[in-house]
């Protein structure tokens, strides 16, 4: 069993930036990919970004590649998402999720993710 946690989440203007964390417990942490969701108001939730066991590599979505950056702390089990250059539509619920295996194809779909966090709000203004 994972659990996750997420933290960081805010109000800030289009062109600044967040740091998103998502502290995890449980064992099987440092052998899972873990990845980033998020879902606005009326819409599906999509994925953002994704990182393998080690953090060796890493994977994004067209909509943030060159502004965001997924990391991982295996050390202190914890995952970060550093969200630079924000624009309006970033805004949504941002969902840490862990992967039901160690490579970033195991997160990169809705039916790949094993845990979810409970989401921490990203609003950004214009």
């Amino acid at each position: 069993q994972v659990q996750l946690v997420e933290s960081g989440g805010g109000l800030v203007q289009a062109g600044g930036s967040l740091r998103l964390s998502c502290a995890a417990s449980g064992r099987t942490f440092s052998s899972a990919a873990m990845g980033w969701f998020r879902q606005a108001p009326g819409k599906e939730r999509e994925f953002v970004a994704a990182i393998n066991w080690s953090g060796g590599s890493t994977y994004y979505a067209d909509s943030v590649k060159g502004r965001f950056t997924i990391s991982r702390d295996n050390a202190k089990n914890t995952v970060y998402l550093q969200m630079n250059s924000l624009k309006p539509e970033d805004t949504a619920n941002y969902f840490c999720a862990a992967g039901k295996g160690p490579s970033t194809f195991d997160v990169l779909s809705l039916t790949t993710v094993a845990y979810w966090g409970q989401g921490t709000q990203v609003t950004v203004s214009s």
